[in-house]
């Protein structure tokens, strides 16, 4: 397998095994017109099995969505063919509208135009909480 060097560029590493896709749709890589490369069940001595994501272009990314998705990715920014830049995620503080109210008494149920966000209450367990009703996130 041979994927070229990244001259500018985004290198997604310490992606937990099997959640790639997920990241490749929420981030909408599907829309970009430049080279995306996923790269699934490689082997990684810190967490077994890895996915990596490699995007041949520099985009802005939210870093939000992706440390809610997978707190412990780590996003390296290549610029002219080296690590410019490197980020270690966490679980983000707030979210918004990447998780759905699943109360139907919420007010995100009846208003069609509110977004949906919502907060960390623990962040050990990973759990989140509607703003509006306190609903835990599935």
């Amino acid at each position: 397998m041979i994927i070229g060097q990244i001259k500018n560029g985004i290198v997604l590493d310490h992606i937990h095994a099997g959640k790639a896709m997920k990241i490749y749709d929420a981030l909408g890589l599907g829309e970009l017109e430049c080279t995306v490369a996923i790269i699934k069940n490689a082997d990684s001595v810190k967490l077994g099995k890895k996915d990596i994501l490699k995007v041949f272009e520099v985009i802005d990314l939210d870093l939000d969505v992706l440390g809610y998705i997978d707190p412990g990715i780590t996003v390296n920014i290549i610029q002219n063919g080296k690590v410019s830049e490197r980020k270690h995620l966490a679980l983000p503080e707030r979210i918004t509208d990447q998780i759905r109210c699943k109360n139907p008494r919420c007010i995100t149920s009846v208003e069609q135009g509110l977004p949906h966000v919502f907060r960390l209450t623990n962040r050990e367990q990973g759990i989140y909480r509607c703003i509006y009703c306190e609903s835990k996130a599935k």
